[in-house]
Parts: structure tokens; C-alpha cells; sequence
């Protein structure tokens, strides 16, 4: 338990740290030196926590994501660690949607804010949906890489759980790929609920991009259920992947072909 207060206090500072020069470049309105600090900030914030948390990341399939345009990425989510190891090894600028509660933060949310990255209200409907709309214009005219968890939430017990429609809507509506991504190994690390931080290594599995030509607002569902699909294939099942002490190991997922 010491251990966690401890890296936690250390995320806290890494936070002000990078948070704090994205905020000093905001207020200064410097917009060029903004533009070109976010992205290495965001990385060189993840990679950091990582590694003091023992953490390490193996990405599989990255060059699924090269190619020019704009992207809707889309993951499973099993853990705090979920977002470092995206954002500090994904190798796109990512831009992440995620829930209103995080741009109250201080400091890290004014930067966050600065960044192009997007709060959702998700207890207003309405609003939730004029936000969805905005960035569904957004992303393709400016070439964005946006990143949901398509779940809504963290799995409580590694299960992979029902998607949430909006991302395929928001595809759809600006004619971009989904690309399809299984993050395994994180839960042990920091499962929901829980402040206990271990270490170890996180696998990050990338698909290949989803089209959506011909596709409209009705065929939502199914792009949903191809790119959950897709995450499947990538996890080795719908199951757990990975396990707390004392949970039994069932429906463990197979090799990845």
C-alpha cells in the first residue's frame, strides 16, 4: 500500500509537471508552441508514470495506424493504465473523448482542455449528443485521431462488455475508419475500484482499420458489431485475459494467431 501512496504522489507531481507547462502555454496564448507541445507532453506524461510504476508496454499491429486521414480508434478498457499505455505508445497524436469529470481536474484538466481532447457529459443527454455532433464534424476536416473506449466504462471483472453506439455514429457521420484496438494485462495492474498499483506488462493489439464507405446512420449497429468483433478476434475471446490473485482462471483467452 505504501508503494501506491507512493506513485501516487509521484503521478501527481509528473501531472503539474507536464500539465502545468500545457497550462503556462495556454494563458501565455502561445497556439504554435501549444500545438507542437501537447503531443510530447502526453507521451513523455504516460511513458513516465509507466515506468515508475514498473510498467511496461508491447505494441502489436501499430502500423495498422499508418496511414494518412483521420481515425476513430476504439479500445476495450480495463484500467487506469489503459490510457498511459495509449497515449504513450500509440504512434499517432492521439486525441482522447472520456468523461466530464476529468476536465474539472486541476491543472491537468485546463491542459486537457488545450489539447483538443473532449469531455463528455454523460448524465446531460442532449448535451452529450450536440458534443458528439461538433467532433463528428471535426474529425475529418482536421485530420483527427480520436480515442474512445468504446465500453463507456472500466470492466469490473475483464470481461469485455456491450459497446456503446456513439463512436460508430460519430464514424459514420464523418466518414472515417474505426480501428480497432485489445489492451490486455492492465487490470491486474490497478483493477476498478481499487488503488493498489502493481507491476507488469501490458499488450497493446491493433487492428486493421474498419471502412465505413456506403455506410449511414442505420448502419450504425452493425459497425458496431464488426468492430467488436474485431476487438474479440484481437482479445482471443470475450472472456478475461487476465486475472487478480484468487480469481480462477476461466474462459482464458487463446494465442493470438
Amino acid at each position: 500500500m505504501l508503494r501506491s501512496v507512493w506513485l501516487l504522489g509521484v503521478g501527481t507531481v509528473l501531472t503539474l509537471w507536464y500539465g502545468g507547462k500545457i497550462c503556462l502555454l495556454s494563458y501565455l496564448r502561445k497556439e504554435e508552441r501549444l500545438c507542437n507541445a501537447c503531443n510530447p507532453a502526453a507521451r513523455g506524461w504516460s511513458r513516465s508514470i509507466l515506468k515508475m510504476a514498473g510498467v511496461s508496454v508491447d505494441v502489436e499491429g501499430g502500423d495498422n495506424l499508418d496511414f494518412e486521414g483521420a481515425a476513430i480508434v476504439i479500445s476495450n478498457h480495463e484500467s487506469w493504465f489503459d490510457v498511459w499505455a495509449l497515449a504513450g505508445h500509440l504512434p499517432i497524436e492521439a486525441r482522447f473523448i472520456a468523461k466530464n469529470e476529468l476536465s474539472k481536474i486541476p491543472v491537468f484538466g485546463r491542459a486537457w482542455r488545450a489539447c483538443g481532447h473532449i469531455s463528455i457529459d454523460r448524465g446531460d443527454l442532449v448535451s452529450a449528443i450536440e458534443s458528439l455532433s461538433q467532433v463528428g464534424m471535426q474529425i475529418r476536416e482536421k485530420g483527427l485521431h480520436m480515442v474512445l473506449f468504446a465500453e463507456g466504462t472500466r470492466s469490473k471483472n475483464g470481461e469485455l462488455q456491450p459497446f456503446k453506439k456513439g463512436p460508430f455514429v460519430l464514424a459514420i457521420q464523418g466518414g472515417v475508419p474505426i480501428v480497432p484496438v485489445a489492451i490486455m494485462g492492465s487490470r491486474p495492474l490497478m483493477p476498478k475500484g481499487s488503488f493498489k498499483i502493481g507491476r507488469g506488462n501490458i499488450l497493446v493489439r491493433v487492428g486493421e482499420p474498419i471502412s465505413v464507405s456506403g455506410m449511414e446512420y442505420i448502419d450504425r449497429d452493425r459497425l458496431m458489431k464488426m468492430a467488436r468483433d474485431a476487438v474479440i478476434r484481437l482479445r482471443g475471446g470475450e472472456g478475461r485475459t487476465s486475472f487478480l490473485p484468487g480469481e480462477e482462471p476461466v474462459n482464458l483467452v487463446h494465442d493470438y494467431p
